[in-house]
């Protein structure tokens, strides 16, 4: 069991929501949505696509506006208008490693101003003697070679692609990175290379991440804890293994059994289930964000809390 309570809370977010669009024609995406991630942790935002993962992401690191609640950065508010050297520093220790390596990165632009970019805006005075030699020593880092600088992306696979993408957001330096999907375009064969890659770096420079993706299967092999997130609202938050072990919720027992196995003939028995949110009963008692235990969190009113305090008890 880990010990949550002397650790240091690098990202707060706080009764989160992001709507797009104004007026009639609006559409609130995420609402509601409270998290805090630990120094040095790899924190899971898991979903079926169109859940508001990707969106809980770019709002952290400013590309969506959120219109209600706040993100707070080492306790200093991130979200909303913040001052030129706030926004310097968010650019600086916050970066992020986006899905598609194919669509990220400029086609028109050579590795090296690719990787470089970030540096150019944040020190625009430093040498570039000194910027080239960050550049290689980032390349060098993901196991790519450093005369790798002077091609064009479409000279590399996939999988070279996404290790470019993740040397543009190490040579900032940052503290923070969100990992959007990182995986999920690669080969089954690299998606083991990368992940071992994130996670050799952030044993190395003490990173953490915010690793967000839709394969409950990979997120136990990488993440910490794990949140579930289901139509913008989280509905449930807790230790990886606690979470597998012991999952409470109805969307998450149904994306735990969706999982493959590989035992053919357990994989023939197994019964999928499938989440029905008319199981819920919102009309007089709607659901809060409760901690059914410690450190387990869960969307759920006054008649399921006891329902869950049951099963927990047994």
């Amino acid at each position: 069991m880990i010990d949550y309570t002397n650790r240091e809370v690098l990202c707060s977010v706080r009764d989160m929501e992001v709507t797009f669009g104004k007026g009639r024609k609006a559409f609130v995406a995420v609402k509601g949505v409270n998290f805090d991630i630990y120094k040095g942790e790899t924190f899971g935002l898991v979903g079926e696509s169109g859940s508001g993962k990707t969106t809980i992401g770019r709002a952290i690191i400013r590309i969506n506006p959120i219109s209600a609640g706040e993100v707070l950065f080492k306790g200093q508010r991130i979200s909303g208008k913040i001052s030129k050297e706030m926004d310097k520093m968010v650019t600086q220790k916050i970066q992020m490693i986006f899905q598609d390596p194919m669509a990220s990165l400029n086609e028109r632009a050579k590795v090296d101003y690719i990787v470089s970019e970030g540096l150019i805006n944040v020190h625009p005075d430093m040498k570039k003697e000194e910027r080239e030699e960050r550049v290689s020593k980032a390349l060098s880092d993901v196991g790519l070679l450093p005369e790798f600088a002077t091609r064009f992306p479409h000279e590399f696979s996939g999988g070279q692609r996404q290790r470019i993408g993740i040397a543009r957001a190490l040579i900032m330096e940052p503290e923070f990175i969100i990992a959007d999907e990182p995986i999920s375009a690669l080969d089954v064969s690299i998606r083991a290379q990368v992940l071992n890659l994130m996670s050799k770096l952030q044993k190395e420079r003490g990173l953490t991440y915010l690793f967000i993706a839709h394969d409950l299967s990979v997120m136990r092999f990488i993440t910490d804890r794990i949140a579930v997130i289901h139509k913008g609202v989280i509905v449930e938050l807790a230790e990886t293994e606690k979470l597998y072990a012991h999952p409470l919720h109805p969307y998450t027992q149904a994306l735990l059994s969706a999982i493959p196995m590989p035992d053919p003939d357990n994989e023939k028995k197994k019964v999928v289930k499938v989440y029905d949110p008319g199981v819920h009963h919102y009309e007089n008692d709607p659901p809060r964000w409760i901690e059914i235990e410690e450190g387990h969190f869960i969307m759920a009113n006054s008649e399921e809390e006891a329902k869950y305090r049951e099963i927990l008890s047994r």
